[in-house]
């Protein structure tokens, strides 16, 4: 059996670095550090309480963040802080945690010490990497000053404060064609994400802003999604996708499949040959890893995801687990378990269970099960699809479902009280309350050649 003994300045622990058994000293406390704050990472931090742990939590920014509703801050439809909550708040009562605002640059698995960005360095027992995912273009990371993703609330008020100020510029804008240009807005991808971002932009231009504007006409305003496969939303059954796009068109929203952006840059973008000038274009098509297996020397799939075992460690480091979008992980029948919120929970729960056994000198749990609990998609107002196996809706039943479990997910009586009047009162009479542009003076450059977070304020 080979140990390691570490100091954790109470005592020392030592840790089977084959089976990761934690055997510690009477007075120590082992040591788990959590970099991500994220679905998974909570998770885990939750799971922990009472487990007589010393938890470190490291995360770049100060706040947890509901990312399934990013995409309704970025049409104005949510405020930042109905979707986002501090860290710190949330572990208040928790004297076993430690929160850190950093960023980790490395991590050095012989010493077993994570490296920050200011060159610190934290000792761990136990090491959990749940650091998510960024927008992947496939080869063509030119095009991301020009079309922004969606992962972060600066993005999403980034991707707002373009869309806004579109119409704001085509109000002041002489030339037809440029003025064309700026009411015509690009989506690249039809996941998820995609189809959301299409109708809540097409709604906001027809609905929301039909009265505001004297001299242009917002329901003039031209929506793309442009979708490189066949189908929209290809997890879904063929129906409910045939659905998605009936219901996106009846909006207003032209859907192009089969058909890959072969070129992107300010003037607009090239689809099979075709150009289509737009001055606000975003990126909904993929998604790379974190930078956690180039830390780890360890193995991963083509989109940068750390290969993990059954038991969620990285094979030949019992004492680190990856989860979340950052793991790439198959289920009992060998699928990859998809990166979705309720899959990242559940891999935290497990780990959390997992380190718990540990600490009890036990090492029996079973393999990681993934149970799936569906796929779901907001189309626009009272219009969304939900896959649950045999059990499938579409329309407003399902749109109403799609609020509820929203809703029940959000952290706090509070903030499900503040999201649901925003949708009631957004739902009942168009009025989208953030729209904001939260840059100052309106940029009268074109806005699609600056980069996604400059100049972005958080309110």
């Amino acid at each position: 059996m080979r140990q390691a003994a570490t100091r954790d300045g109470h005592g020392y622990s030592t840790v089977d670095r084959e089976t990761g058994t934690i055997q510690s000293a009477a007075a120590s406390r082992p040591r788990v550090v959590v970099v991500g704050a994220g679905f998974g990472g909570l998770e885990v931090v939750h799971r922990l309480a009472g487990k007589g742990a010393e938890i470190t939590l490291v995360d770049r920014r100060n706040h947890h963040l509901f990312q399934p509703l990013l995409y309704q801050v970025a049409g104005a439809s949510l405020s930042t802080s109905e979707i986002a909550w501090p860290i710190r708040s949330l572990f208040r009562k928790r004297p076993d945690v430690r929160t850190l605002l950093a960023e980790v640059e490395n991590v050095d698995t012989q010493t077993r010490q994570v490296i920050l960005d200011d060159g610190s360095k934290l000792a761990y027992d136990i090491l959990i990497l749940a650091t998510g995912a960024r927008h992947s273009y496939f080869g063509h990371d030119e095009w991301e000053p020009f079309a922004p993703g969606l992962k972060s609330l600066e993005d999403a008020t980034t991707i707002r404060r373009r869309v806004l100020a579109a119409f704001e510029r085509a109000e002041r804008e002489p030339d037809p064609a440029r003025r064309a240009a700026l009411q015509t807005f690009v989506i690249i991808g039809g996941g998820p994400t995609g189809v959301e971002l299409a109708g809540t932009i097409a709604e906001l231009a027809h609905l929301t802003l039909k009265r505001d504007f004297r001299s242009i006409d917002p329901s003039a305003t031209r929506v793309v999604l442009i979708e490189a496969g066949q189908r929209l939303l290809p997890v879904f059954p063929e129906k409910l996708s045939e659905y998605t796009r009936k219901s996106l068109e009846k909006l207003g929203v032209e859907v192009k499949l089969g058909k890959p952006v072969t070129a992107c840059s300010a003037d607009g973008v090239i689809v099979n040959g075709e150009d289509i000038a737009a001055t606000t274009i975003l990126w909904a098509a993929g998604v790379q890893a974190s930078p956690a297996a180039r830390w780890l020397s360890a193995e991963a799939d083509r989109a940068g995801r750390v290969i993990v075992g059954p038991d969620m460690t990285v094979p030949g480091h019992s004492d680190i687990f990856v989860i979340g979008d950052t793991a790439a992980s198959t289920g009992a029948d060998g699928k990859p378990v998809p990166g979705l919120a309720p899959a990242a929970k559940q891999q935290g729960q497990y780990v959390a269970r997992l380190i718990g056994q540990r600490m009890k000198g036990l090492n029996d749990e079973k393999p990681f099960h993934y149970r799936h609990q569906g796929n779901l998609a907001t189309i626009g107002s009272r219009l969304a699809v939900v896959d649950m196996g045999r059990f499938k809706l579409r329309g407003a039943l399902a749109w109403w479902m799609w609020k509820l479990i929203h809703i029940y997910f959000l952290i706090g009586a509070q903030n499900r009280l503040s999201v649901a009047l925003s949708w009631m009162w957004t739902h009942s009479i168009g009025y989208r309350g953030s729209r904001l542009i939260t840059n100052g003076n309106l940029d009268h450059r074109d806005a699609s050649t600056r980069k996604p977070t400059e100049g972005t304020s958080i309110e």
